[in-house]
């Protein structure tokens, strides 16, 4: 793999947003080479591992298809182009942590695929009883995305019925937002559509977390 990661890569509109709204979406956030290398990973999965999405943390996980149909998979770092994005998440938290002063300890994401018709209902990142989910991102692999393709993520005000944001999942855009302050869902699309979730965590066992 050829990419160049840019670790002093420039993350001030993420730290305004953060600081602002609470959330950013950024286009060409990484580099096509890399988002091809991680697409390319994804494809290359046998089956097997990618496994029907839960619901719920740890012994409380169940998978409930009324709620999500994407299948998963954790990313550890296995391939090169696995070890790139994580990196660029590691130092993204680094500058946040030096910044914001979020305390942000470690940073968990899985590739997620939607095949056509799934989707993803509304829900919040910050589990019950568990508010140590911080922040969300949500980087996409989808190359030549359309419009009429469906798939888009709904975010919503804390506690709204109104959409803030409509996003098309085109590759290369990240989206990062405070964990417990957006409700967000996944529209089903008309092809197969690939991301990267993620999340940066605390160490807080015991943090509450917001109610949707």
């Amino acid at each position: 793999m050829n990419a160049v990661v840019r670790l002093e890569q420039d993350f001030s509109n993420v730290i305004d947003a953060i600081i602002g709204p609470g959330i950013g979406i950024f286009p060409h956030f990484i580099d096509s080479e890399l988002v091809a290398a991680l697409r390319h990973d994804l494809a290359s999965l046998p089956p097997w591992e990618l496994t029907p999405a839960a619901i719920g943390r740890e012994q409380h996980q169940q998978t409930n298809e009324q709620i999500r149909s994407d299948k998963t998979r954790w990313i550890e770092g296995d391939t090169p182009a696995q070890r790139y994005y994580l990196a660029i998440m590691t130092s993204l938290r680094e500058t946040l942590n030096r910044q914001l002063f979020m305390g942000l300890k470690d940073y968990e994401c899985h590739y997620a695929l939607y095949q056509a018709g799934d989707f993803y209902k509304k829900h919040l990142d910050a589990f019950r009883g568990r508010g140590n989910r911080r922040l969300t991102t949500v980087l996409y692999l989808n190359d030549d995305w359309q419009e009429e393709d469906g798939g888009e993520l709904l975010v919503y005000p804390f506690q709204s019925k109104t959409v803030l944001h409509r996003v098309q999942p085109h590759a290369g855009t990240l989206v990062c937002f405070l964990s417990e302050d957006f409700p967000h869902e996944v529209l089903p699309a008309t092809r197969d559509r690939c991301s990267i979730a993620g999340w940066f965590r605390i160490d807080d066992p015991i943090a509450p977390a917001r109610r949707l």
